[in-house]
């Protein structure tokens, strides 16, 4: 923490001029533009989550998933206002594990950083399992074979300079916001004008009359929330990008801004479209709801089309996993809390140890697909889930001190206030516990639950090691 983030009654420029300077900023460039915020902001929150995971889910509840993401985006809308908080008032490329430190401790710095880094190393296994799902549509192949190309891929694709990385999660994005609404459009047109196969059938009595909104209860609704929010995960990737961002205090809320609108159109939209066009009885786990609505639609192509997007989707969100993770390992590594190796950047200041590292583990991810490839997605996807929400709880916790500290006059005031706070983060943290019970509940998540407390107890072993081979060192002492 820097003197400028604890002096009282400091203005906010002063401590955001301050914490860039510091170790987590140094080497990075500013690089990433407004257009390529706001698209990776978009892109971020459209992945194998919508495109893949929905089809359990819509198995699962029906129409009523419908609700479920729309209750779900309020609580992300309050999470990422909490974060847009946060980052006004320091915006920095570490992000979560630095808020972390600053208002509540050393470890809990440590904790997050890592387990930050640990979800996305699980969700870039999940999106080239994924990916490799995908890719059977065409082929014939083994999913570890795929898989194994695309992790290869992706990796040579990271060494390249965060401008260019920017440039490609513009376009990568870009084509599946288009898709989306494309997909709509035309769900749109058979519903008024009743072409293609499905047009003598297509009615949004479907979300009603097939059992009814609930169809397995509210409970199959509740079931889903773990899916829910797993394809809601990466909103976040906007507060990674702070570090290297031309102008955050402008363009960070613009984007976060645009959460409720993207959550509306992407999720509930595109949800009531399919389902009101083909009928929910007519959907299977594990095949993208997108992919059967063309099929079944009669519209060939056009199934081949989207499936197209959603692997260009996995990879995205793969991609996005490895920048996250090379980054965060060199923010907790400047900081005295990893290796010192993981600060190393190459010349267009690209963290490369981080980045190889991370690609390397996630080649587990072919292993899982080798071993399990029909129950890889559902392993991964709720191991990720649990890890993932850290950060939201995390981001919240730390909005609801940092709080209370500016209106006391201790910190500078954000200019960028989260609506309703502290009762929305207080609301959206109850919700995630929520997540948590059903977790617990459902046999196929269940595993997350006995993984969390194994890596909790792997990461309280490291610390304590740290601590006593490096007592002197800054990053172990309180507040």
């Amino acid at each position: 923490m820097t003197s400028a983030q604890v002096d009282n009654g400091q203005g906010g420029r002063q401590a955001v001029e301050v914490a860039d300077a510091g170790p987590a900023g140094e080497g990075y460039q500013r690089a990433l533009g407004a257009r390529q915020i706001q698209m990776i902001a978009i892109g971020g929150a459209i992945g194998t989550g919508l495109f893949l995971g929905a089809g359990k889910a819509i198995a699962k509840a029906g129409p009523s998933l419908i609700l479920a993401y729309a209750v779900a985006g309020l609580v992300i809308f309050f999470i990422m206002r909490a974060l847009g908080e946060l980052l006004m008032y320091r915006p920095v490329s570490g992000s979560f594990s630095e808020y972390a430190r600053e208002f509540i401790g050393p470890f809990a710095g440590f904790v997050t950083g890592w387990t930050y880094w640990l979800f996305w190393v699980v969700t870039g296994i999940t999106e080239v399992t994924a990916a490799a799902q995908y890719m059977t549509f065409w082929f014939s192949i083994p999913q570890w074979v795929s898989a194994l190309i695309f992790t290869i891929i992706l990796y040579g694709v990271n060494l390249i300079s965060v401008k260019l990385f920017g440039e490609l999660e513009f376009w990568f994005s870009m084509v599946k916001v288009t898709a989306i609404i494309g997909m709509i459009l035309i769900c749109a047109g058979i519903l008024t004008l009743g072409f293609s196969d499905a047009g003598d059938t297509a009615s949004v009595t479907h979300l009603w009359s097939d059992g009814g909104f609930f169809p397995h209860g509210i409970k199959g609704t509740l079931m889903t929330l773990q899916i829910v929010m797993f394809a809601f995960l990466a909103v976040e990737l906007v507060g990674v990008t702070a570090g290297e961002s031309k102008d955050p205090k402008t363009v960070l809320p613009k984007a976060i801004n645009t959460v409720p609108w993207r959550i509306a159109v992407f999720y509930v939209g595109a949800l009531i479209m399919i389902l009101s066009v083909v009928p929910w009885t007519e959907f299977s786990p594990g095949i993208s709801p997108f992919v059967a609505a063309f099929e079944k639609m009669g519209l060939g192509l056009g199934a081949g089309i989207v499936n197209f997007v959603v692997l260009t989707a996995a990879l995205s969100s793969c991609n996005s996993g490895m920048y996250s993770t090379g980054r965060m390992l060199r923010d907790l590594a400047l900081n005295g809390q990893g290796p010192k190796f993981f600060t190393r950047l190459t010349r267009s200041g690209t963290p490369l140890v981080g980045t190889t590292f991370s690609a390397a583990l996630m080649l587990v991810g072919v292993w899982v697909n080798y071993q399990w490839p029909g129950d890889a997605f559902t392993y991964v996807v709720s191991f990720a889930t649990i890890s993932g929400m850290w950060a939201w709880i995390m981001i919240l916790i730390c909005q609801i001190r940092y709080r209370r500290l500016a209106d006391r006059g201790t910190l500078p005031q954000s200019a960028f206030r989260a609506p309703g706070a502290p009762y929305s983060s207080v609301f959206a943290l109850a919700f995630i516990a929520v997540v948590v019970v059903m977790m617990g509940i459902d046999k196929d998540t269940r595993i997350s639950l006995y993984c969390a407390p194994l890596w909790a107890a792997l990461l309280g072993i490291s610390y304590v090691v740290l601590k006593a081979r490096n007592p002197e060192n800054k990053a172990f002492a309180k507040n």
